[in-house]
């Protein structure tokens, strides 16, 4: 038994109506940059329960109250419940809910809502990607005119210098830069063509999971350090391009700036 996209694609929409403009909790997860809200635990509390009730006896990934319950299952579900909540919690647009479904390890299926964007992104392993109903196709700009999505490493600001050594290394021989604050939605962008080139020094993978998968089937390519796909259990540098030969460069510059992850 596995669900069908259209009926994620019904629960996620529906758990954006916990995610209210105002009256919401916010408190921090040990350093002033990791905010929680009452919306986060609100949401994730809801997809959890319908998601089970959607395919019983599956596991959960998920970035609120440390919940993996990942062993022994043919499906997980990796789960944002909102990416972005920095941006959430001051209003900004740029937050989106992000659910994934894993089947044997693999990226299977991926959902990320954005609320506040009017935009609703998935993706079936094999099948295409689309935007509200309409499929989207990654650019084909060369890296020299790539749009560059990053960030500094928020979490980890002994990290600072390697970003921002690998970020002016790509930014001198692409185009431009741009941060939202929220991974997921960066990464359906790129899918949707509004942007060509991602890194990021530590992600978890519900910051990626669904976006990762959105992405590459809108036909882009992401990978690690390594140059293997993310993993999907554990942080993980992330580089994402909408060609090969760019995902290649940027490789290129990641190594030029560090010989291994600091973590």
């Amino acid at each position: 038994m596995k669900p069908d996209i259209e009926q994620i694609i019904e629960i996620v929409p529906e758990a954006s109506g916990l995610m209210t403009r105002s009256g919401f909790q916010i408190h921090d997860k040990g350093s002033r940059e990791n905010l929680v809200t009452s919306s986060d635990l609100a949401v994730q509390d809801f997809l959890t329960a319908r998601l089970s009730e959607l395919l019983p006896g599956s596991g959960f990934l998920c970035e609120e109250e440390d919940l993996a319950d990942v062993s022994g299952h043919e499906y997980v579900w990796i789960i944002d419940p909102i990416d972005g909540t920095t941006n959430y919690a001051r209003g900004d647009e740029n937050c989106c809910i992000s659910v994934a479904l894993i089947r044997g390890g693999d990226p299977f299926m991926g959902v990320v809502f954005s609320p506040w964007r009017g935009e609703c992104y998935w993706a079936e392993k094999g099948r295409g990607a689309f935007c509200n109903g309409h499929p989207i196709h990654v650019s084909d700009r060369p890296y020299e005119n790539g749009i560059l999505f990053t960030a500094m490493s928020t979490y980890h600001k002994e990290w600072a210098r390697y970003c921002s050594e690998i970020i002016y290394d790509i930014f001198m021989s692409s185009n431009d830069i741009r941060r939202t604050g929220s991974a997921a939605v960066e990464l359906c962008l790129m899918a949707a063509g509004r942007g060509e080139l991602y890194f990021e020094m530590c992600l978890k993978p519900w910051d990626y999971a669904a976006g990762a998968l959105i992405l590459c089937e809108a036909g882009g390519c992401v990978c690690s350090f390594d140059g293997e796909f993310p993993s999907l259990r554990n942080p993980s540098l992330l580089l994402a391009a909408n060609r090969r030969d760019s995902l290649d460069r940027l490789q290129e510059a990641v190594h030029r700036h560090l010989d291994a992850m600091p973590y």
